[in-house]
């Protein structure tokens, strides 16, 4: 069980909750101006991790037939044969659980919307075999959760920040995600899933993600104003700005070889330089 517990973490790339976890611990310190208590960390911690965790462990189970037809991911442990999906199965329970447990233990709304988030988060592994927008789809599930951590320290939604927040996040999600998904075009042709890669070409979907990037740090300097943060939160958002930048121009419709280094390593920089730059802010001044 411990093996499989450990190629289960492995499959679903545990430690890529640090994309979307920085948002939240973003919006909860907005939400309380500074440090939240340490039990609404902790069960924020816990919902974020339990939540990405039951998704993506759900999508390596539901789309284990296509990763099993596509040469970059046909290595993946269901298809590979290195773990039974019934074992999947129970761990996307626990973990579905588990997120309930914690958004009870925040607060009333957060628990009476936990269902949606959940539902949201695993209704996405089925949106390639419908539409070319599961990018959006996607970013709709990230961007849950700043205005679930806000939620979860305020008990309300009382300003427009926590929504321009998530907003930001899906589009910066939906960018990356297209940026991503240039490299299956081919397969998800082949297999007759959708993609803006797919429907558009990889120029065309190259060119979304840097509209979507574009209106997500126009989205941020909008929260900069409102917030009345001052140069550690606008040094943040150049930085994020220059990085996105940096991804772009790495990648391009004829080379993608540096594909993994863009949508890797400078997305989790865009979310813990944000976080620390904003945190610094509040904490300071």
């Amino acid at each position: 069980m411990l093996a499989s517990l450990k190629t289960t973490l492995e499959m679903i790339k545990i430690e890529h909750t640090l994309f979307a976890l920085p948002f939240a611990l973003l919006g909860a310190v907005l939400a309380a101006r500074g440090l939240p208590s340490a039990r609404t960390l902790i069960w924020i911690l816990v919902a974020m991790v339990a939540a990405r965790s039951a998704a993506m462990a759900f999508n390596r189970l539901v789309d284990a037939k296509y990763d099993a037809s596509n040469p970059r991911t046909r290595i993946r442990a269901l298809p590979a044969g290195l773990l039974s999906p019934s074992f999947v199965k129970v761990f996307t329970i626990v973990a579905s659980v588990v997120f309930l447990l914690a958004a009870w233990q925040l607060n009333r709304l957060t628990l009476l919307l936990s269902p949606i988030a959940l539902a949201s988060v695993l209704f996405y592994s089925y949106t390639k075999r419908f539409t070319h927008f599961s990018h959006l789809v996607l970013g709709w599930c990230l961007s849950i959760a700043p205005t679930g951590a806000w939620i979860a320290v305020r008990g309300s939604i009382d300003s427009p920040v926590p929504l321009l927040l998530s907003l930001a996040v899906a589009l910066w999600t939906a960018g990356f995600d297209i940026i991503y998904a240039c490299q299956d075009r081919d397969v998800d042709v082949e297999s007759g899933l959708h993609s803006i890669p797919q429907r558009f070409g990889i120029p065309g979907a190259l060119w979304t993600a840097r509209l979507l990037h574009i209106a997500m740090i126009a989205i941020l300097f909008i929260i900069f104003w409102l917030t009345g943060l001052h140069w550690p939160g606008l040094a943040g958002i150049i930085a994020t700005a220059l990085l996105l930048a940096y991804q772009h121009s790495i990648v391009s419709p004829g080379d993608l070889s540096r594909l993994n280094v863009a949508f890797f390593t400078t997305n989790a920089w865009v979310s813990v330089i944000l976080f620390v730059t904003v945190a610094i802010d509040i904490f300071t001044f």
